[in-house]
């Protein structure tokens, strides 16, 4: 047991022995090496630290922007809904099995002018008499409807009033498929200033809706929505999120879900030139029945052109109507009109659509296929008038 303890001492005593003389080994390495320095030498220049790189950490600032689609859905509503009016009104009567009633007209419109000029859909007013216009302040007014539009679904109501809040229109030439829009309006006929919300699903789509009374409308060049769009929505706007009216609701596919139809706002706003000129709306004509041509009618036809508008009429209505235009140019049955001046005709493009691009009293040149061969054909646009 001594023996271990005076091993256990010897190496303990070793231990320290060792770590004395490193010490005082290094301490006479370091003094010699700093005796060594040139003059002038500084000790950083003599360990090296002057020729160390520095590094510059990149740092970067990370932004994290959230783009709050409902505020601009809620700012849009804002803009818009002060504008938007219900219009309620009463129809003809009629005579069903509990005798005769007169039905009740219910829509939705939007003010165009700030002294009272609201634009809406004519199948809301087809029919109807007696309006009464329901501002978005709960006031209400007797309107009087001062014009339709002859080719599309739009009207024009007028009450007496000042200092209206007035939408702001669009450009729907600006359109894109995926763009956030939302509908407001007078849903069910009750439910007043509804907003619902939805994208553009496409462009240039027709449609042939139909009306209470069985009144059929041939659309063309209309937006395609997913927007909810129901009874009462009629005539109320569609706007992107800078709270612009872009299109007029107008139709929904009743076999479908959330597939509606709304005209495009700059048909609107031609209509409006046409009645603050004319005091009614006008539109040119060319005065012919025509379907859209496809490659499938193209090839049955043997034509030589699968686009372009053919000129064909039915047991109810002639080719070409007797007194216009079509007929004082020598239009005839069966020719495919292609161009206007130099507009291709289209499926989606369709002659009534440019057309309506065009002033009555406008001269156009059309491209037009008869019996094989291509020829031109000089034409005076008329005026076409619902009034």
């Amino acid at each position: 047991m001594q023996q271990l303890q005076k091993n256990k001492v010897l190496f303990i005593g070793g231990v320290l022995l060792s770590f004395l003389v490193v010490s005082v080994i290094g301490t006479f390495g370091v003094l010699y090496f700093l005796s060594a320095t040139p003059a002038g030498e500084t000790l950083r220049t003599k360990l090296g630290l002057d020729n160390l790189q520095t590094f510059n950490i990149q740092t970067s600032k990370t932004e994290k922007i959230i783009v709050e689609e409902s505020s601009a859905i809620i700012d849009a509503n804002k803009k818009i809904n002060s504008s938007v009016v219900s219009i309620a009104g009463t129809g003809a009567p009629i005579r069903d099995i509990f005798g005769f009633r007169t039905p009740q007209t219910s829509g939705t419109g939007f003010i165009v002018t700030s002294d009272g000029l609201i634009a809406t859909n004519k199948h809301v007013v087809d029919g109807g008499k007696d309006f009464t216009i329901t501002t978005s302040d709960s006031k209400s007014y007797p309107g009087v409807v001062v014009s339709k539009d002859p080719v599309t679904d739009l009207a024009l109501i007028k009450i007496e009033a000042r200092g209206l809040p007035v939408a702001d229109l669009g450009d729907s030439d600006k359109i894109q498929v995926g763009q956030w829009v939302i509908a407001v309006g007078n849903a069910l006929g009750e439910l007043q200033n509804s907003v619902t919300v939805g994208v553009i699903s496409a462009l240039e789509r027709k449609a042939t809706p139909t009306d209470a009374s069985g009144k059929v409308e041939n659309l063309d060049g209309l937006f395609q929505t997913d927007t909810a769009i129901n009874p009462g929505n009629s005539g109320g706007p569609l706007v992107n999120l800078k709270g612009q009216v872009i299109g007029i609701n107008t139709a929904i596919a009743g076999n479908a879900q959330n597939i509606g139809f709304a005209i495009q706002v700059n048909e609107l706003k031609k209509a409006l030139d046409s009645y603050r000129e004319n005091g009614k709306i006008v539109r040119p004509y060319i005065g012919v029945r025509y379907q859209a041509l496809t490659k499938a009618v193209a090839s049955s036809l043997k034509l030589t052109v699968e686009k372009g508008a053919l000129i064909i009429g039915s047991s109810t209505a002639p080719a070409i109507a007797a007194g216009s235009p079509a007929e004082k140019a020598g239009l005839k049955e069966n020719d495919v009109i292609t161009r206007v001046d130099n507009q291709e005709i289209t499926e989606t493009n369709t002659l009534g659509r440019i057309t309506r691009k065009y002033n009555p009293g406008d001269k156009v040149t059309l491209t037009v296929l008869r019996d094989g061969k291509t020829i031109s054909v000089e034409l005076t646009l008329g005026e076409l008038s619902s009034d």
